[in-house]
């Protein structure tokens, strides 16, 4: 049992860390319980007080409380409402707030009730569960059918929240959520961010660093958002928060609303545009240093890699192979792990060198084949009940593997430094690990040399430029999606006179052997980026 003796004096987050001393991690992530810090839920607890209306608050993913405690400690006499699913956490919350008047905790999911009431401030940090993590199917319809709007399967629930709060605002009524920024530049999150427009609440999005995590347990971004159901304002302000102190502007603004809203960092409502990734809103563009750009797609095609959907059945080393008797005809050459690939040149010698250190290096390929030992090692995929997985259970025959030719060019998925693009010179297939980058053979690509192109993905100009569609997750993690990286731009090289494409050819031929040397010069790339950086900078 936490012991508070006085609930307007917990103003800061001993509760959380108590809580969290006797609760395992395990139940904590199961209901998602990351905890808000105290100074951020007094500043949102502000944006509701500067409602002068402020009687009724929600809280729709109570928790321990520590938005109504950041409230009750600045004005006692308010009606506030909590839901929770967690029956442990909100013991304890029952418990916290015991001697607190006015005060209703319901043990209930929030999205499936209370549709009928409205509020003057609604509150929250809501569970971070991603689309395959709850019963997605059941919430969306219930969401789709009360707010009559139509949401993407892969919608997360936090957002799922943040539509419904927003519909149960009453009449200048303000909101302030914090939820993880993903949604800003994600595909799912333009239907979510039509609906932010559409219903003319948004005011105020606060961003932080993307180095730093605003929860402590969960590897994602955060951001604030503040909604008022006003009329005062038609534009909303972005925020980008680099460090603590920076807070202090949302502080500004929040104290100086509505009459602060005419600088460089606010847009109109009616300007926003849903179908694009709002980090232009709030960082800076680096394709914007730079002149005749083009699609990437205009030049190749992104897709994953192969998905088995088991991995540790499907995949092979040189050991496993003759435990089972596999002949390495049933066996696809393949990139199991990322660790596997060091540089940016991937031959045949290191295939090799991976078989012969016994590393997973091939796919089970067994499409068509009738030798005994490939179908007794099938029957044991049955048995061990592999057919039935998610993935496998879709395919026909369920061992199948997806149709993905080698590509010439490999990209990471995740990284922290940078874009890694990998010459795929070994010419065989990869697992998800990487994406699959094929160059477009049509009229354009074919006045492109493969080896020009490469060369431009290894230089910092390409790198700085696909980070404007990048995705950003906690301490300093990027993800890149297969269409966040074909709608990037790139330069266009089909601009470029012979003289200077066999320029950048011969220098990448040098980089390249002392890559394969394993004594890689980058002088060489640092030349190549200051052609283009020469050639296409605006100015």
């Amino acid at each position: 049992m936490i012991d508070v003796k006085d609930i307007s004096q917990a103003t800061n987050n001993q509760v959380e860390k108590d809580y969290s001393k006797i609760i395992s991690l395990e139940h904590r992530k199961k209901f998602a319980q990351f905890f808000t810090p105290f100074q951020l839920a007094s500043l949102m607890a502000d944006w509701l007080l500067g409602n002068q209306e402020l009687k009724t608050v929600l809280e729709p993913a109570f928790g321990l409380g520590v938005f109504t405690r950041a409230l009750i400690s600045k004005k006692s006499n308010l009606s506030i409402k909590g839901f929770d699913i967690d029956e442990t956490i909100l013991s304890e919350a029952k418990e916290i707030f015991s001697d607190t008047p006015n005060f209703d905790l319901l043990l209930e999911d929030y999205m499936f009730n209370d549709w009928n009431n409205k509020y003057d401030g609604i509150i929250c940090n809501p569970p971070y569960f991603k689309f395959h993590d709850y019963d997605n199917k059941t919430i969306l319809n219930e969401i789709e059918n009360r707010l009559k709007i139509k949401l993407n399967g892969f919608t997360n629930l936090y957002t799922l929240f943040l539509l419904k709060s927003i519909y149960q605002l009453s009449s200048n009524g303000r909101l302030a959520y914090i939820i993880p920024s993903e949604f800003l530049n994600s595909d799912y999150g333009k239907l979510v961010k039509s609906a932010l427009i559409k219903e003319k609440v948004l005011r105020h999005i606060v961003v932080f660093d993307f180095e730093e995590n605003v929860f402590d347990d969960a590897l994602t971004t955060a951001c604030i958002l503040l909604c008022s159901n006003d009329k005062h304002s038609q534009k909303v302000k972005f925020t980008t928060i680099k460090k603590i102190d920076d807070l202090e502007q949302v502080k500004s603004y929040i104290s100086q609303y509505p009459l602060n809203n005419g600088d460089e960092s606010t847009i109109n409502i009616s300007d926003l545009e849903p179908e694009i990734k709002w980090r232009k809103y709030y960082q800076q563009q680096n394709g914007i240093r730079y002149k005749n750009l083009i699609p990437f797609s205009s030049v190749a095609k992104v897709v994953r890699g192969i998905a088995t959907g088991a991995n540790e059945y499907f995949t092979f080393s040189k050991s496993k192979a003759n435990q089972y008797g596999i002949d390495e005809k049933y066996l696809l050459p393949c990139i199991c792990k990322a660790m596997d690939v060091k540089d940016n040149f991937f031959t045949k010698d290191n295939f090799n060198s991976l078989v012969n250190n016994d590393r997973q290096a091939f796919l089970l390929n067994a499409i068509g084949s009738q030798d005994e030992n490939v179908l007794k090692y099938i029957e044991l995929g049955e048995t061990s009940g592999v057919d039935k997985k998610y993935l496998t259970a879709c395919r026909t025959p369920w061992y199948s593997l997806e149709n993905r030719p080698p590509s010439p060019i490999w990209v990471s998925v995740f990284n922290r430094s940078g874009l890694k693009f990998i010459r795929n010179e070994a010419n065989i297939s990869n697992l998800t690990t990487f994406h699959c980058v094929y160059p477009v053979q049509n009229s354009l690509f074919d006045n492109v040399n493969v080896d020009v192109l490469f060369a431009y993905l290894l230089t910092d100009v390409a790198r700085e430029i696909f980070e404007d569609n990048r995705r950003e997750y906690g301490n300093g993690l990027q993800k890149f999606e297969p269409n966040d990286l074909n709608k990037a731009m790139m330069l266009d090289l089909t601009l470029l006179d012979r003289k200077t494409e066999n320029k950048i050819t011969e220098l990448y031929k040098n980089y390249r052997e002392t890559a394969i040397n394993k004594s890689p010069d980058d002088s060489f790339l640092v030349e190549i980026n200051d052609i283009f950086k020469t050639k296409y900078s605006q100015c």
